[in-house]
């Protein structure tokens, strides 16, 4: 079982890398195919959009098939959409291959949450969960500083054909390690109905559709343009506020895991975190003009509070039955991923729509959009019913 794991670790490696690359890859894929924000904002979209739309199937793939098969072969289409990143030509093309990218990246952590709900004691899940998440966000960190200085020593057409060779190295390792937890005598009945009609879980799913929607949103993508624009940075640069703030969500992820169990809450636990999360990026609406450094620790502020993801799963998996394990979880996953999608295409037109007088004010715009956003789902989950294991 360990060396499954591990194989969907490097997994979920690949698909924090892929959610952030692009931040990187910016100014080359501006300067190369005349890629504006926007563009790229659509193309991270794409990724996040595709990755949402596969969680409802992973769901009934994991509870009927297994996660071997469900995350393995899932992960070779993302490998495929790496090779054609790699040979693009156009802006559609990169757009097609973020989607498959993130068509291939969808299963991994599902399959991972899958496995920790099924294997393991309801008390570690929240720790599972979150030290899953804290060593795959690993690979937030590798989409900056490294892999810019990839770029620089192999181009990025290399670097990214390196990556799909990697990507279907990791699918084949998924498909012979990964080992299937025994199947209930009811896991196939019911269905995502019988859980969208337990109300306890609603205001979980209203935290979900926000908890990772910013700080994706902005570590994901714009960081590379604001930095660029508005602070002049080059891509070594930005692959640096980059690194720091991967490797605060990486230490937000540890810390929150064991924290539900420290505190007796994961509630209130999580709500803190999350105010926390809207100051920073009022913060940032407030002082996007003033010092990258007031900028950057922000951001790093953000991503440290912001990395809650994996409890509200937690807080969530606590009312889903067994039976309905696999597609709970991934509706779960599916109110986290689909918003990060939709803002970025959101977040994309309102930078193109705002006036660049003074040139912050664009992503200022960004920044309000993300703030109040979250605030909003914040404010519904006090509604909701506390839960622990």
């Amino acid at each position: 079982m360990r060396a499954g794991i591990a194989a969907l670790v490097c997994g979920y490696l690949l698909s924090q890398f892929y959610r952030a690359f692009l931040a990187v890859l910016s100014p080359v894929l501006g300067t190369e195919f005349g890629a504006s924000a926007a563009d790229l904002a659509s193309a991270s979209g794409w990724w996040f959009l595709a990755f949402a739309a596969m969680q409802l199937p992973i769901g009934e793939g994991l509870d009927r098939f297994g996660p071997r098969r469900t995350a393995g072969w899932l992960m070779l289409v993302g490998a495929a959409g790496a090779a054609l990143f790699a040979a693009a030509t156009a802006v559609w093309q990169i757009k097609l291959a973020m989607a498959l990218i993130g068509v291939g990246c969808a299963p991994v952590l599902m399959a991972s949450y899958f496995i920790f709900a099924r294997s393991f004691p309801p008390a570690a899940f929240g720790t599972l969960a979150g030290v899953m998440i804290g060593v795959g966000a690993l690979g937030n960190v590798a989409a900056s500083l490294p892999l810019s200085a990839a770029v620089d020593a192999f181009g990025w057409r290399d670097a990214v054909a390196g990556l799909a060779g990697f990507t279907a190295l990791v699918a084949l390792a998924i498909l012979r390690l990964v080992r299937d937890p025994p199947r209930l005598p009811d896991q196939a009945k019911g269905s995502l109905l019988d859980l969208l009609r337990m109300p306890a879980l609603w205001p979980v799913l209203a935290m979900m559709t926000v908890c990772y929607m910013p700080i994706a949103g902005l570590r994901g993508l714009w960081v590379g343009p604001y930095f660029s624009d508005v602070h002049g940075f080059y891509a070594g640069e930005i692959g640096q506020v980059g690194l720091w703030i991967g490797l605060a969500m990486v230490a937000g992820n540890f810390a929150y895991g064991p924290l539900d169990r420290l505190v007796g809450s994961r509630k209130w636990v999580i709500f803190s975190g999350n105010a926390l999360t809207v100051l920073c990026l009022f913060g940032l609406w407030a002082q996007a003009g003033a010092s990258p450094a007031t900028a950057a620790g922000l951001l790093i502020a953000a991503g440290l509070f912001g990395a809650s993801f994996p409890m509200v799963v937690a807080h969530g998996r606590a009312f889903i039955p067994p039976p309905l394990m696999g597609r709970g979880v991934t509706l779960l996953n599916l109110f986290g991923i689909a918003p990060v999608g939709i803002a970025q295409i959101v977040t994309g037109r309102i930078h193109a729509a705002t006036p660049a007088d003074p040139v912050s004010a664009p992503y200022a715009a960004v920044f309000l959009f993300f703030a109040i956003t979250t605030a909003a789902g914040l404010a519904v989950y006090l509604m909701s019913q506390d839960r622990t294991d």
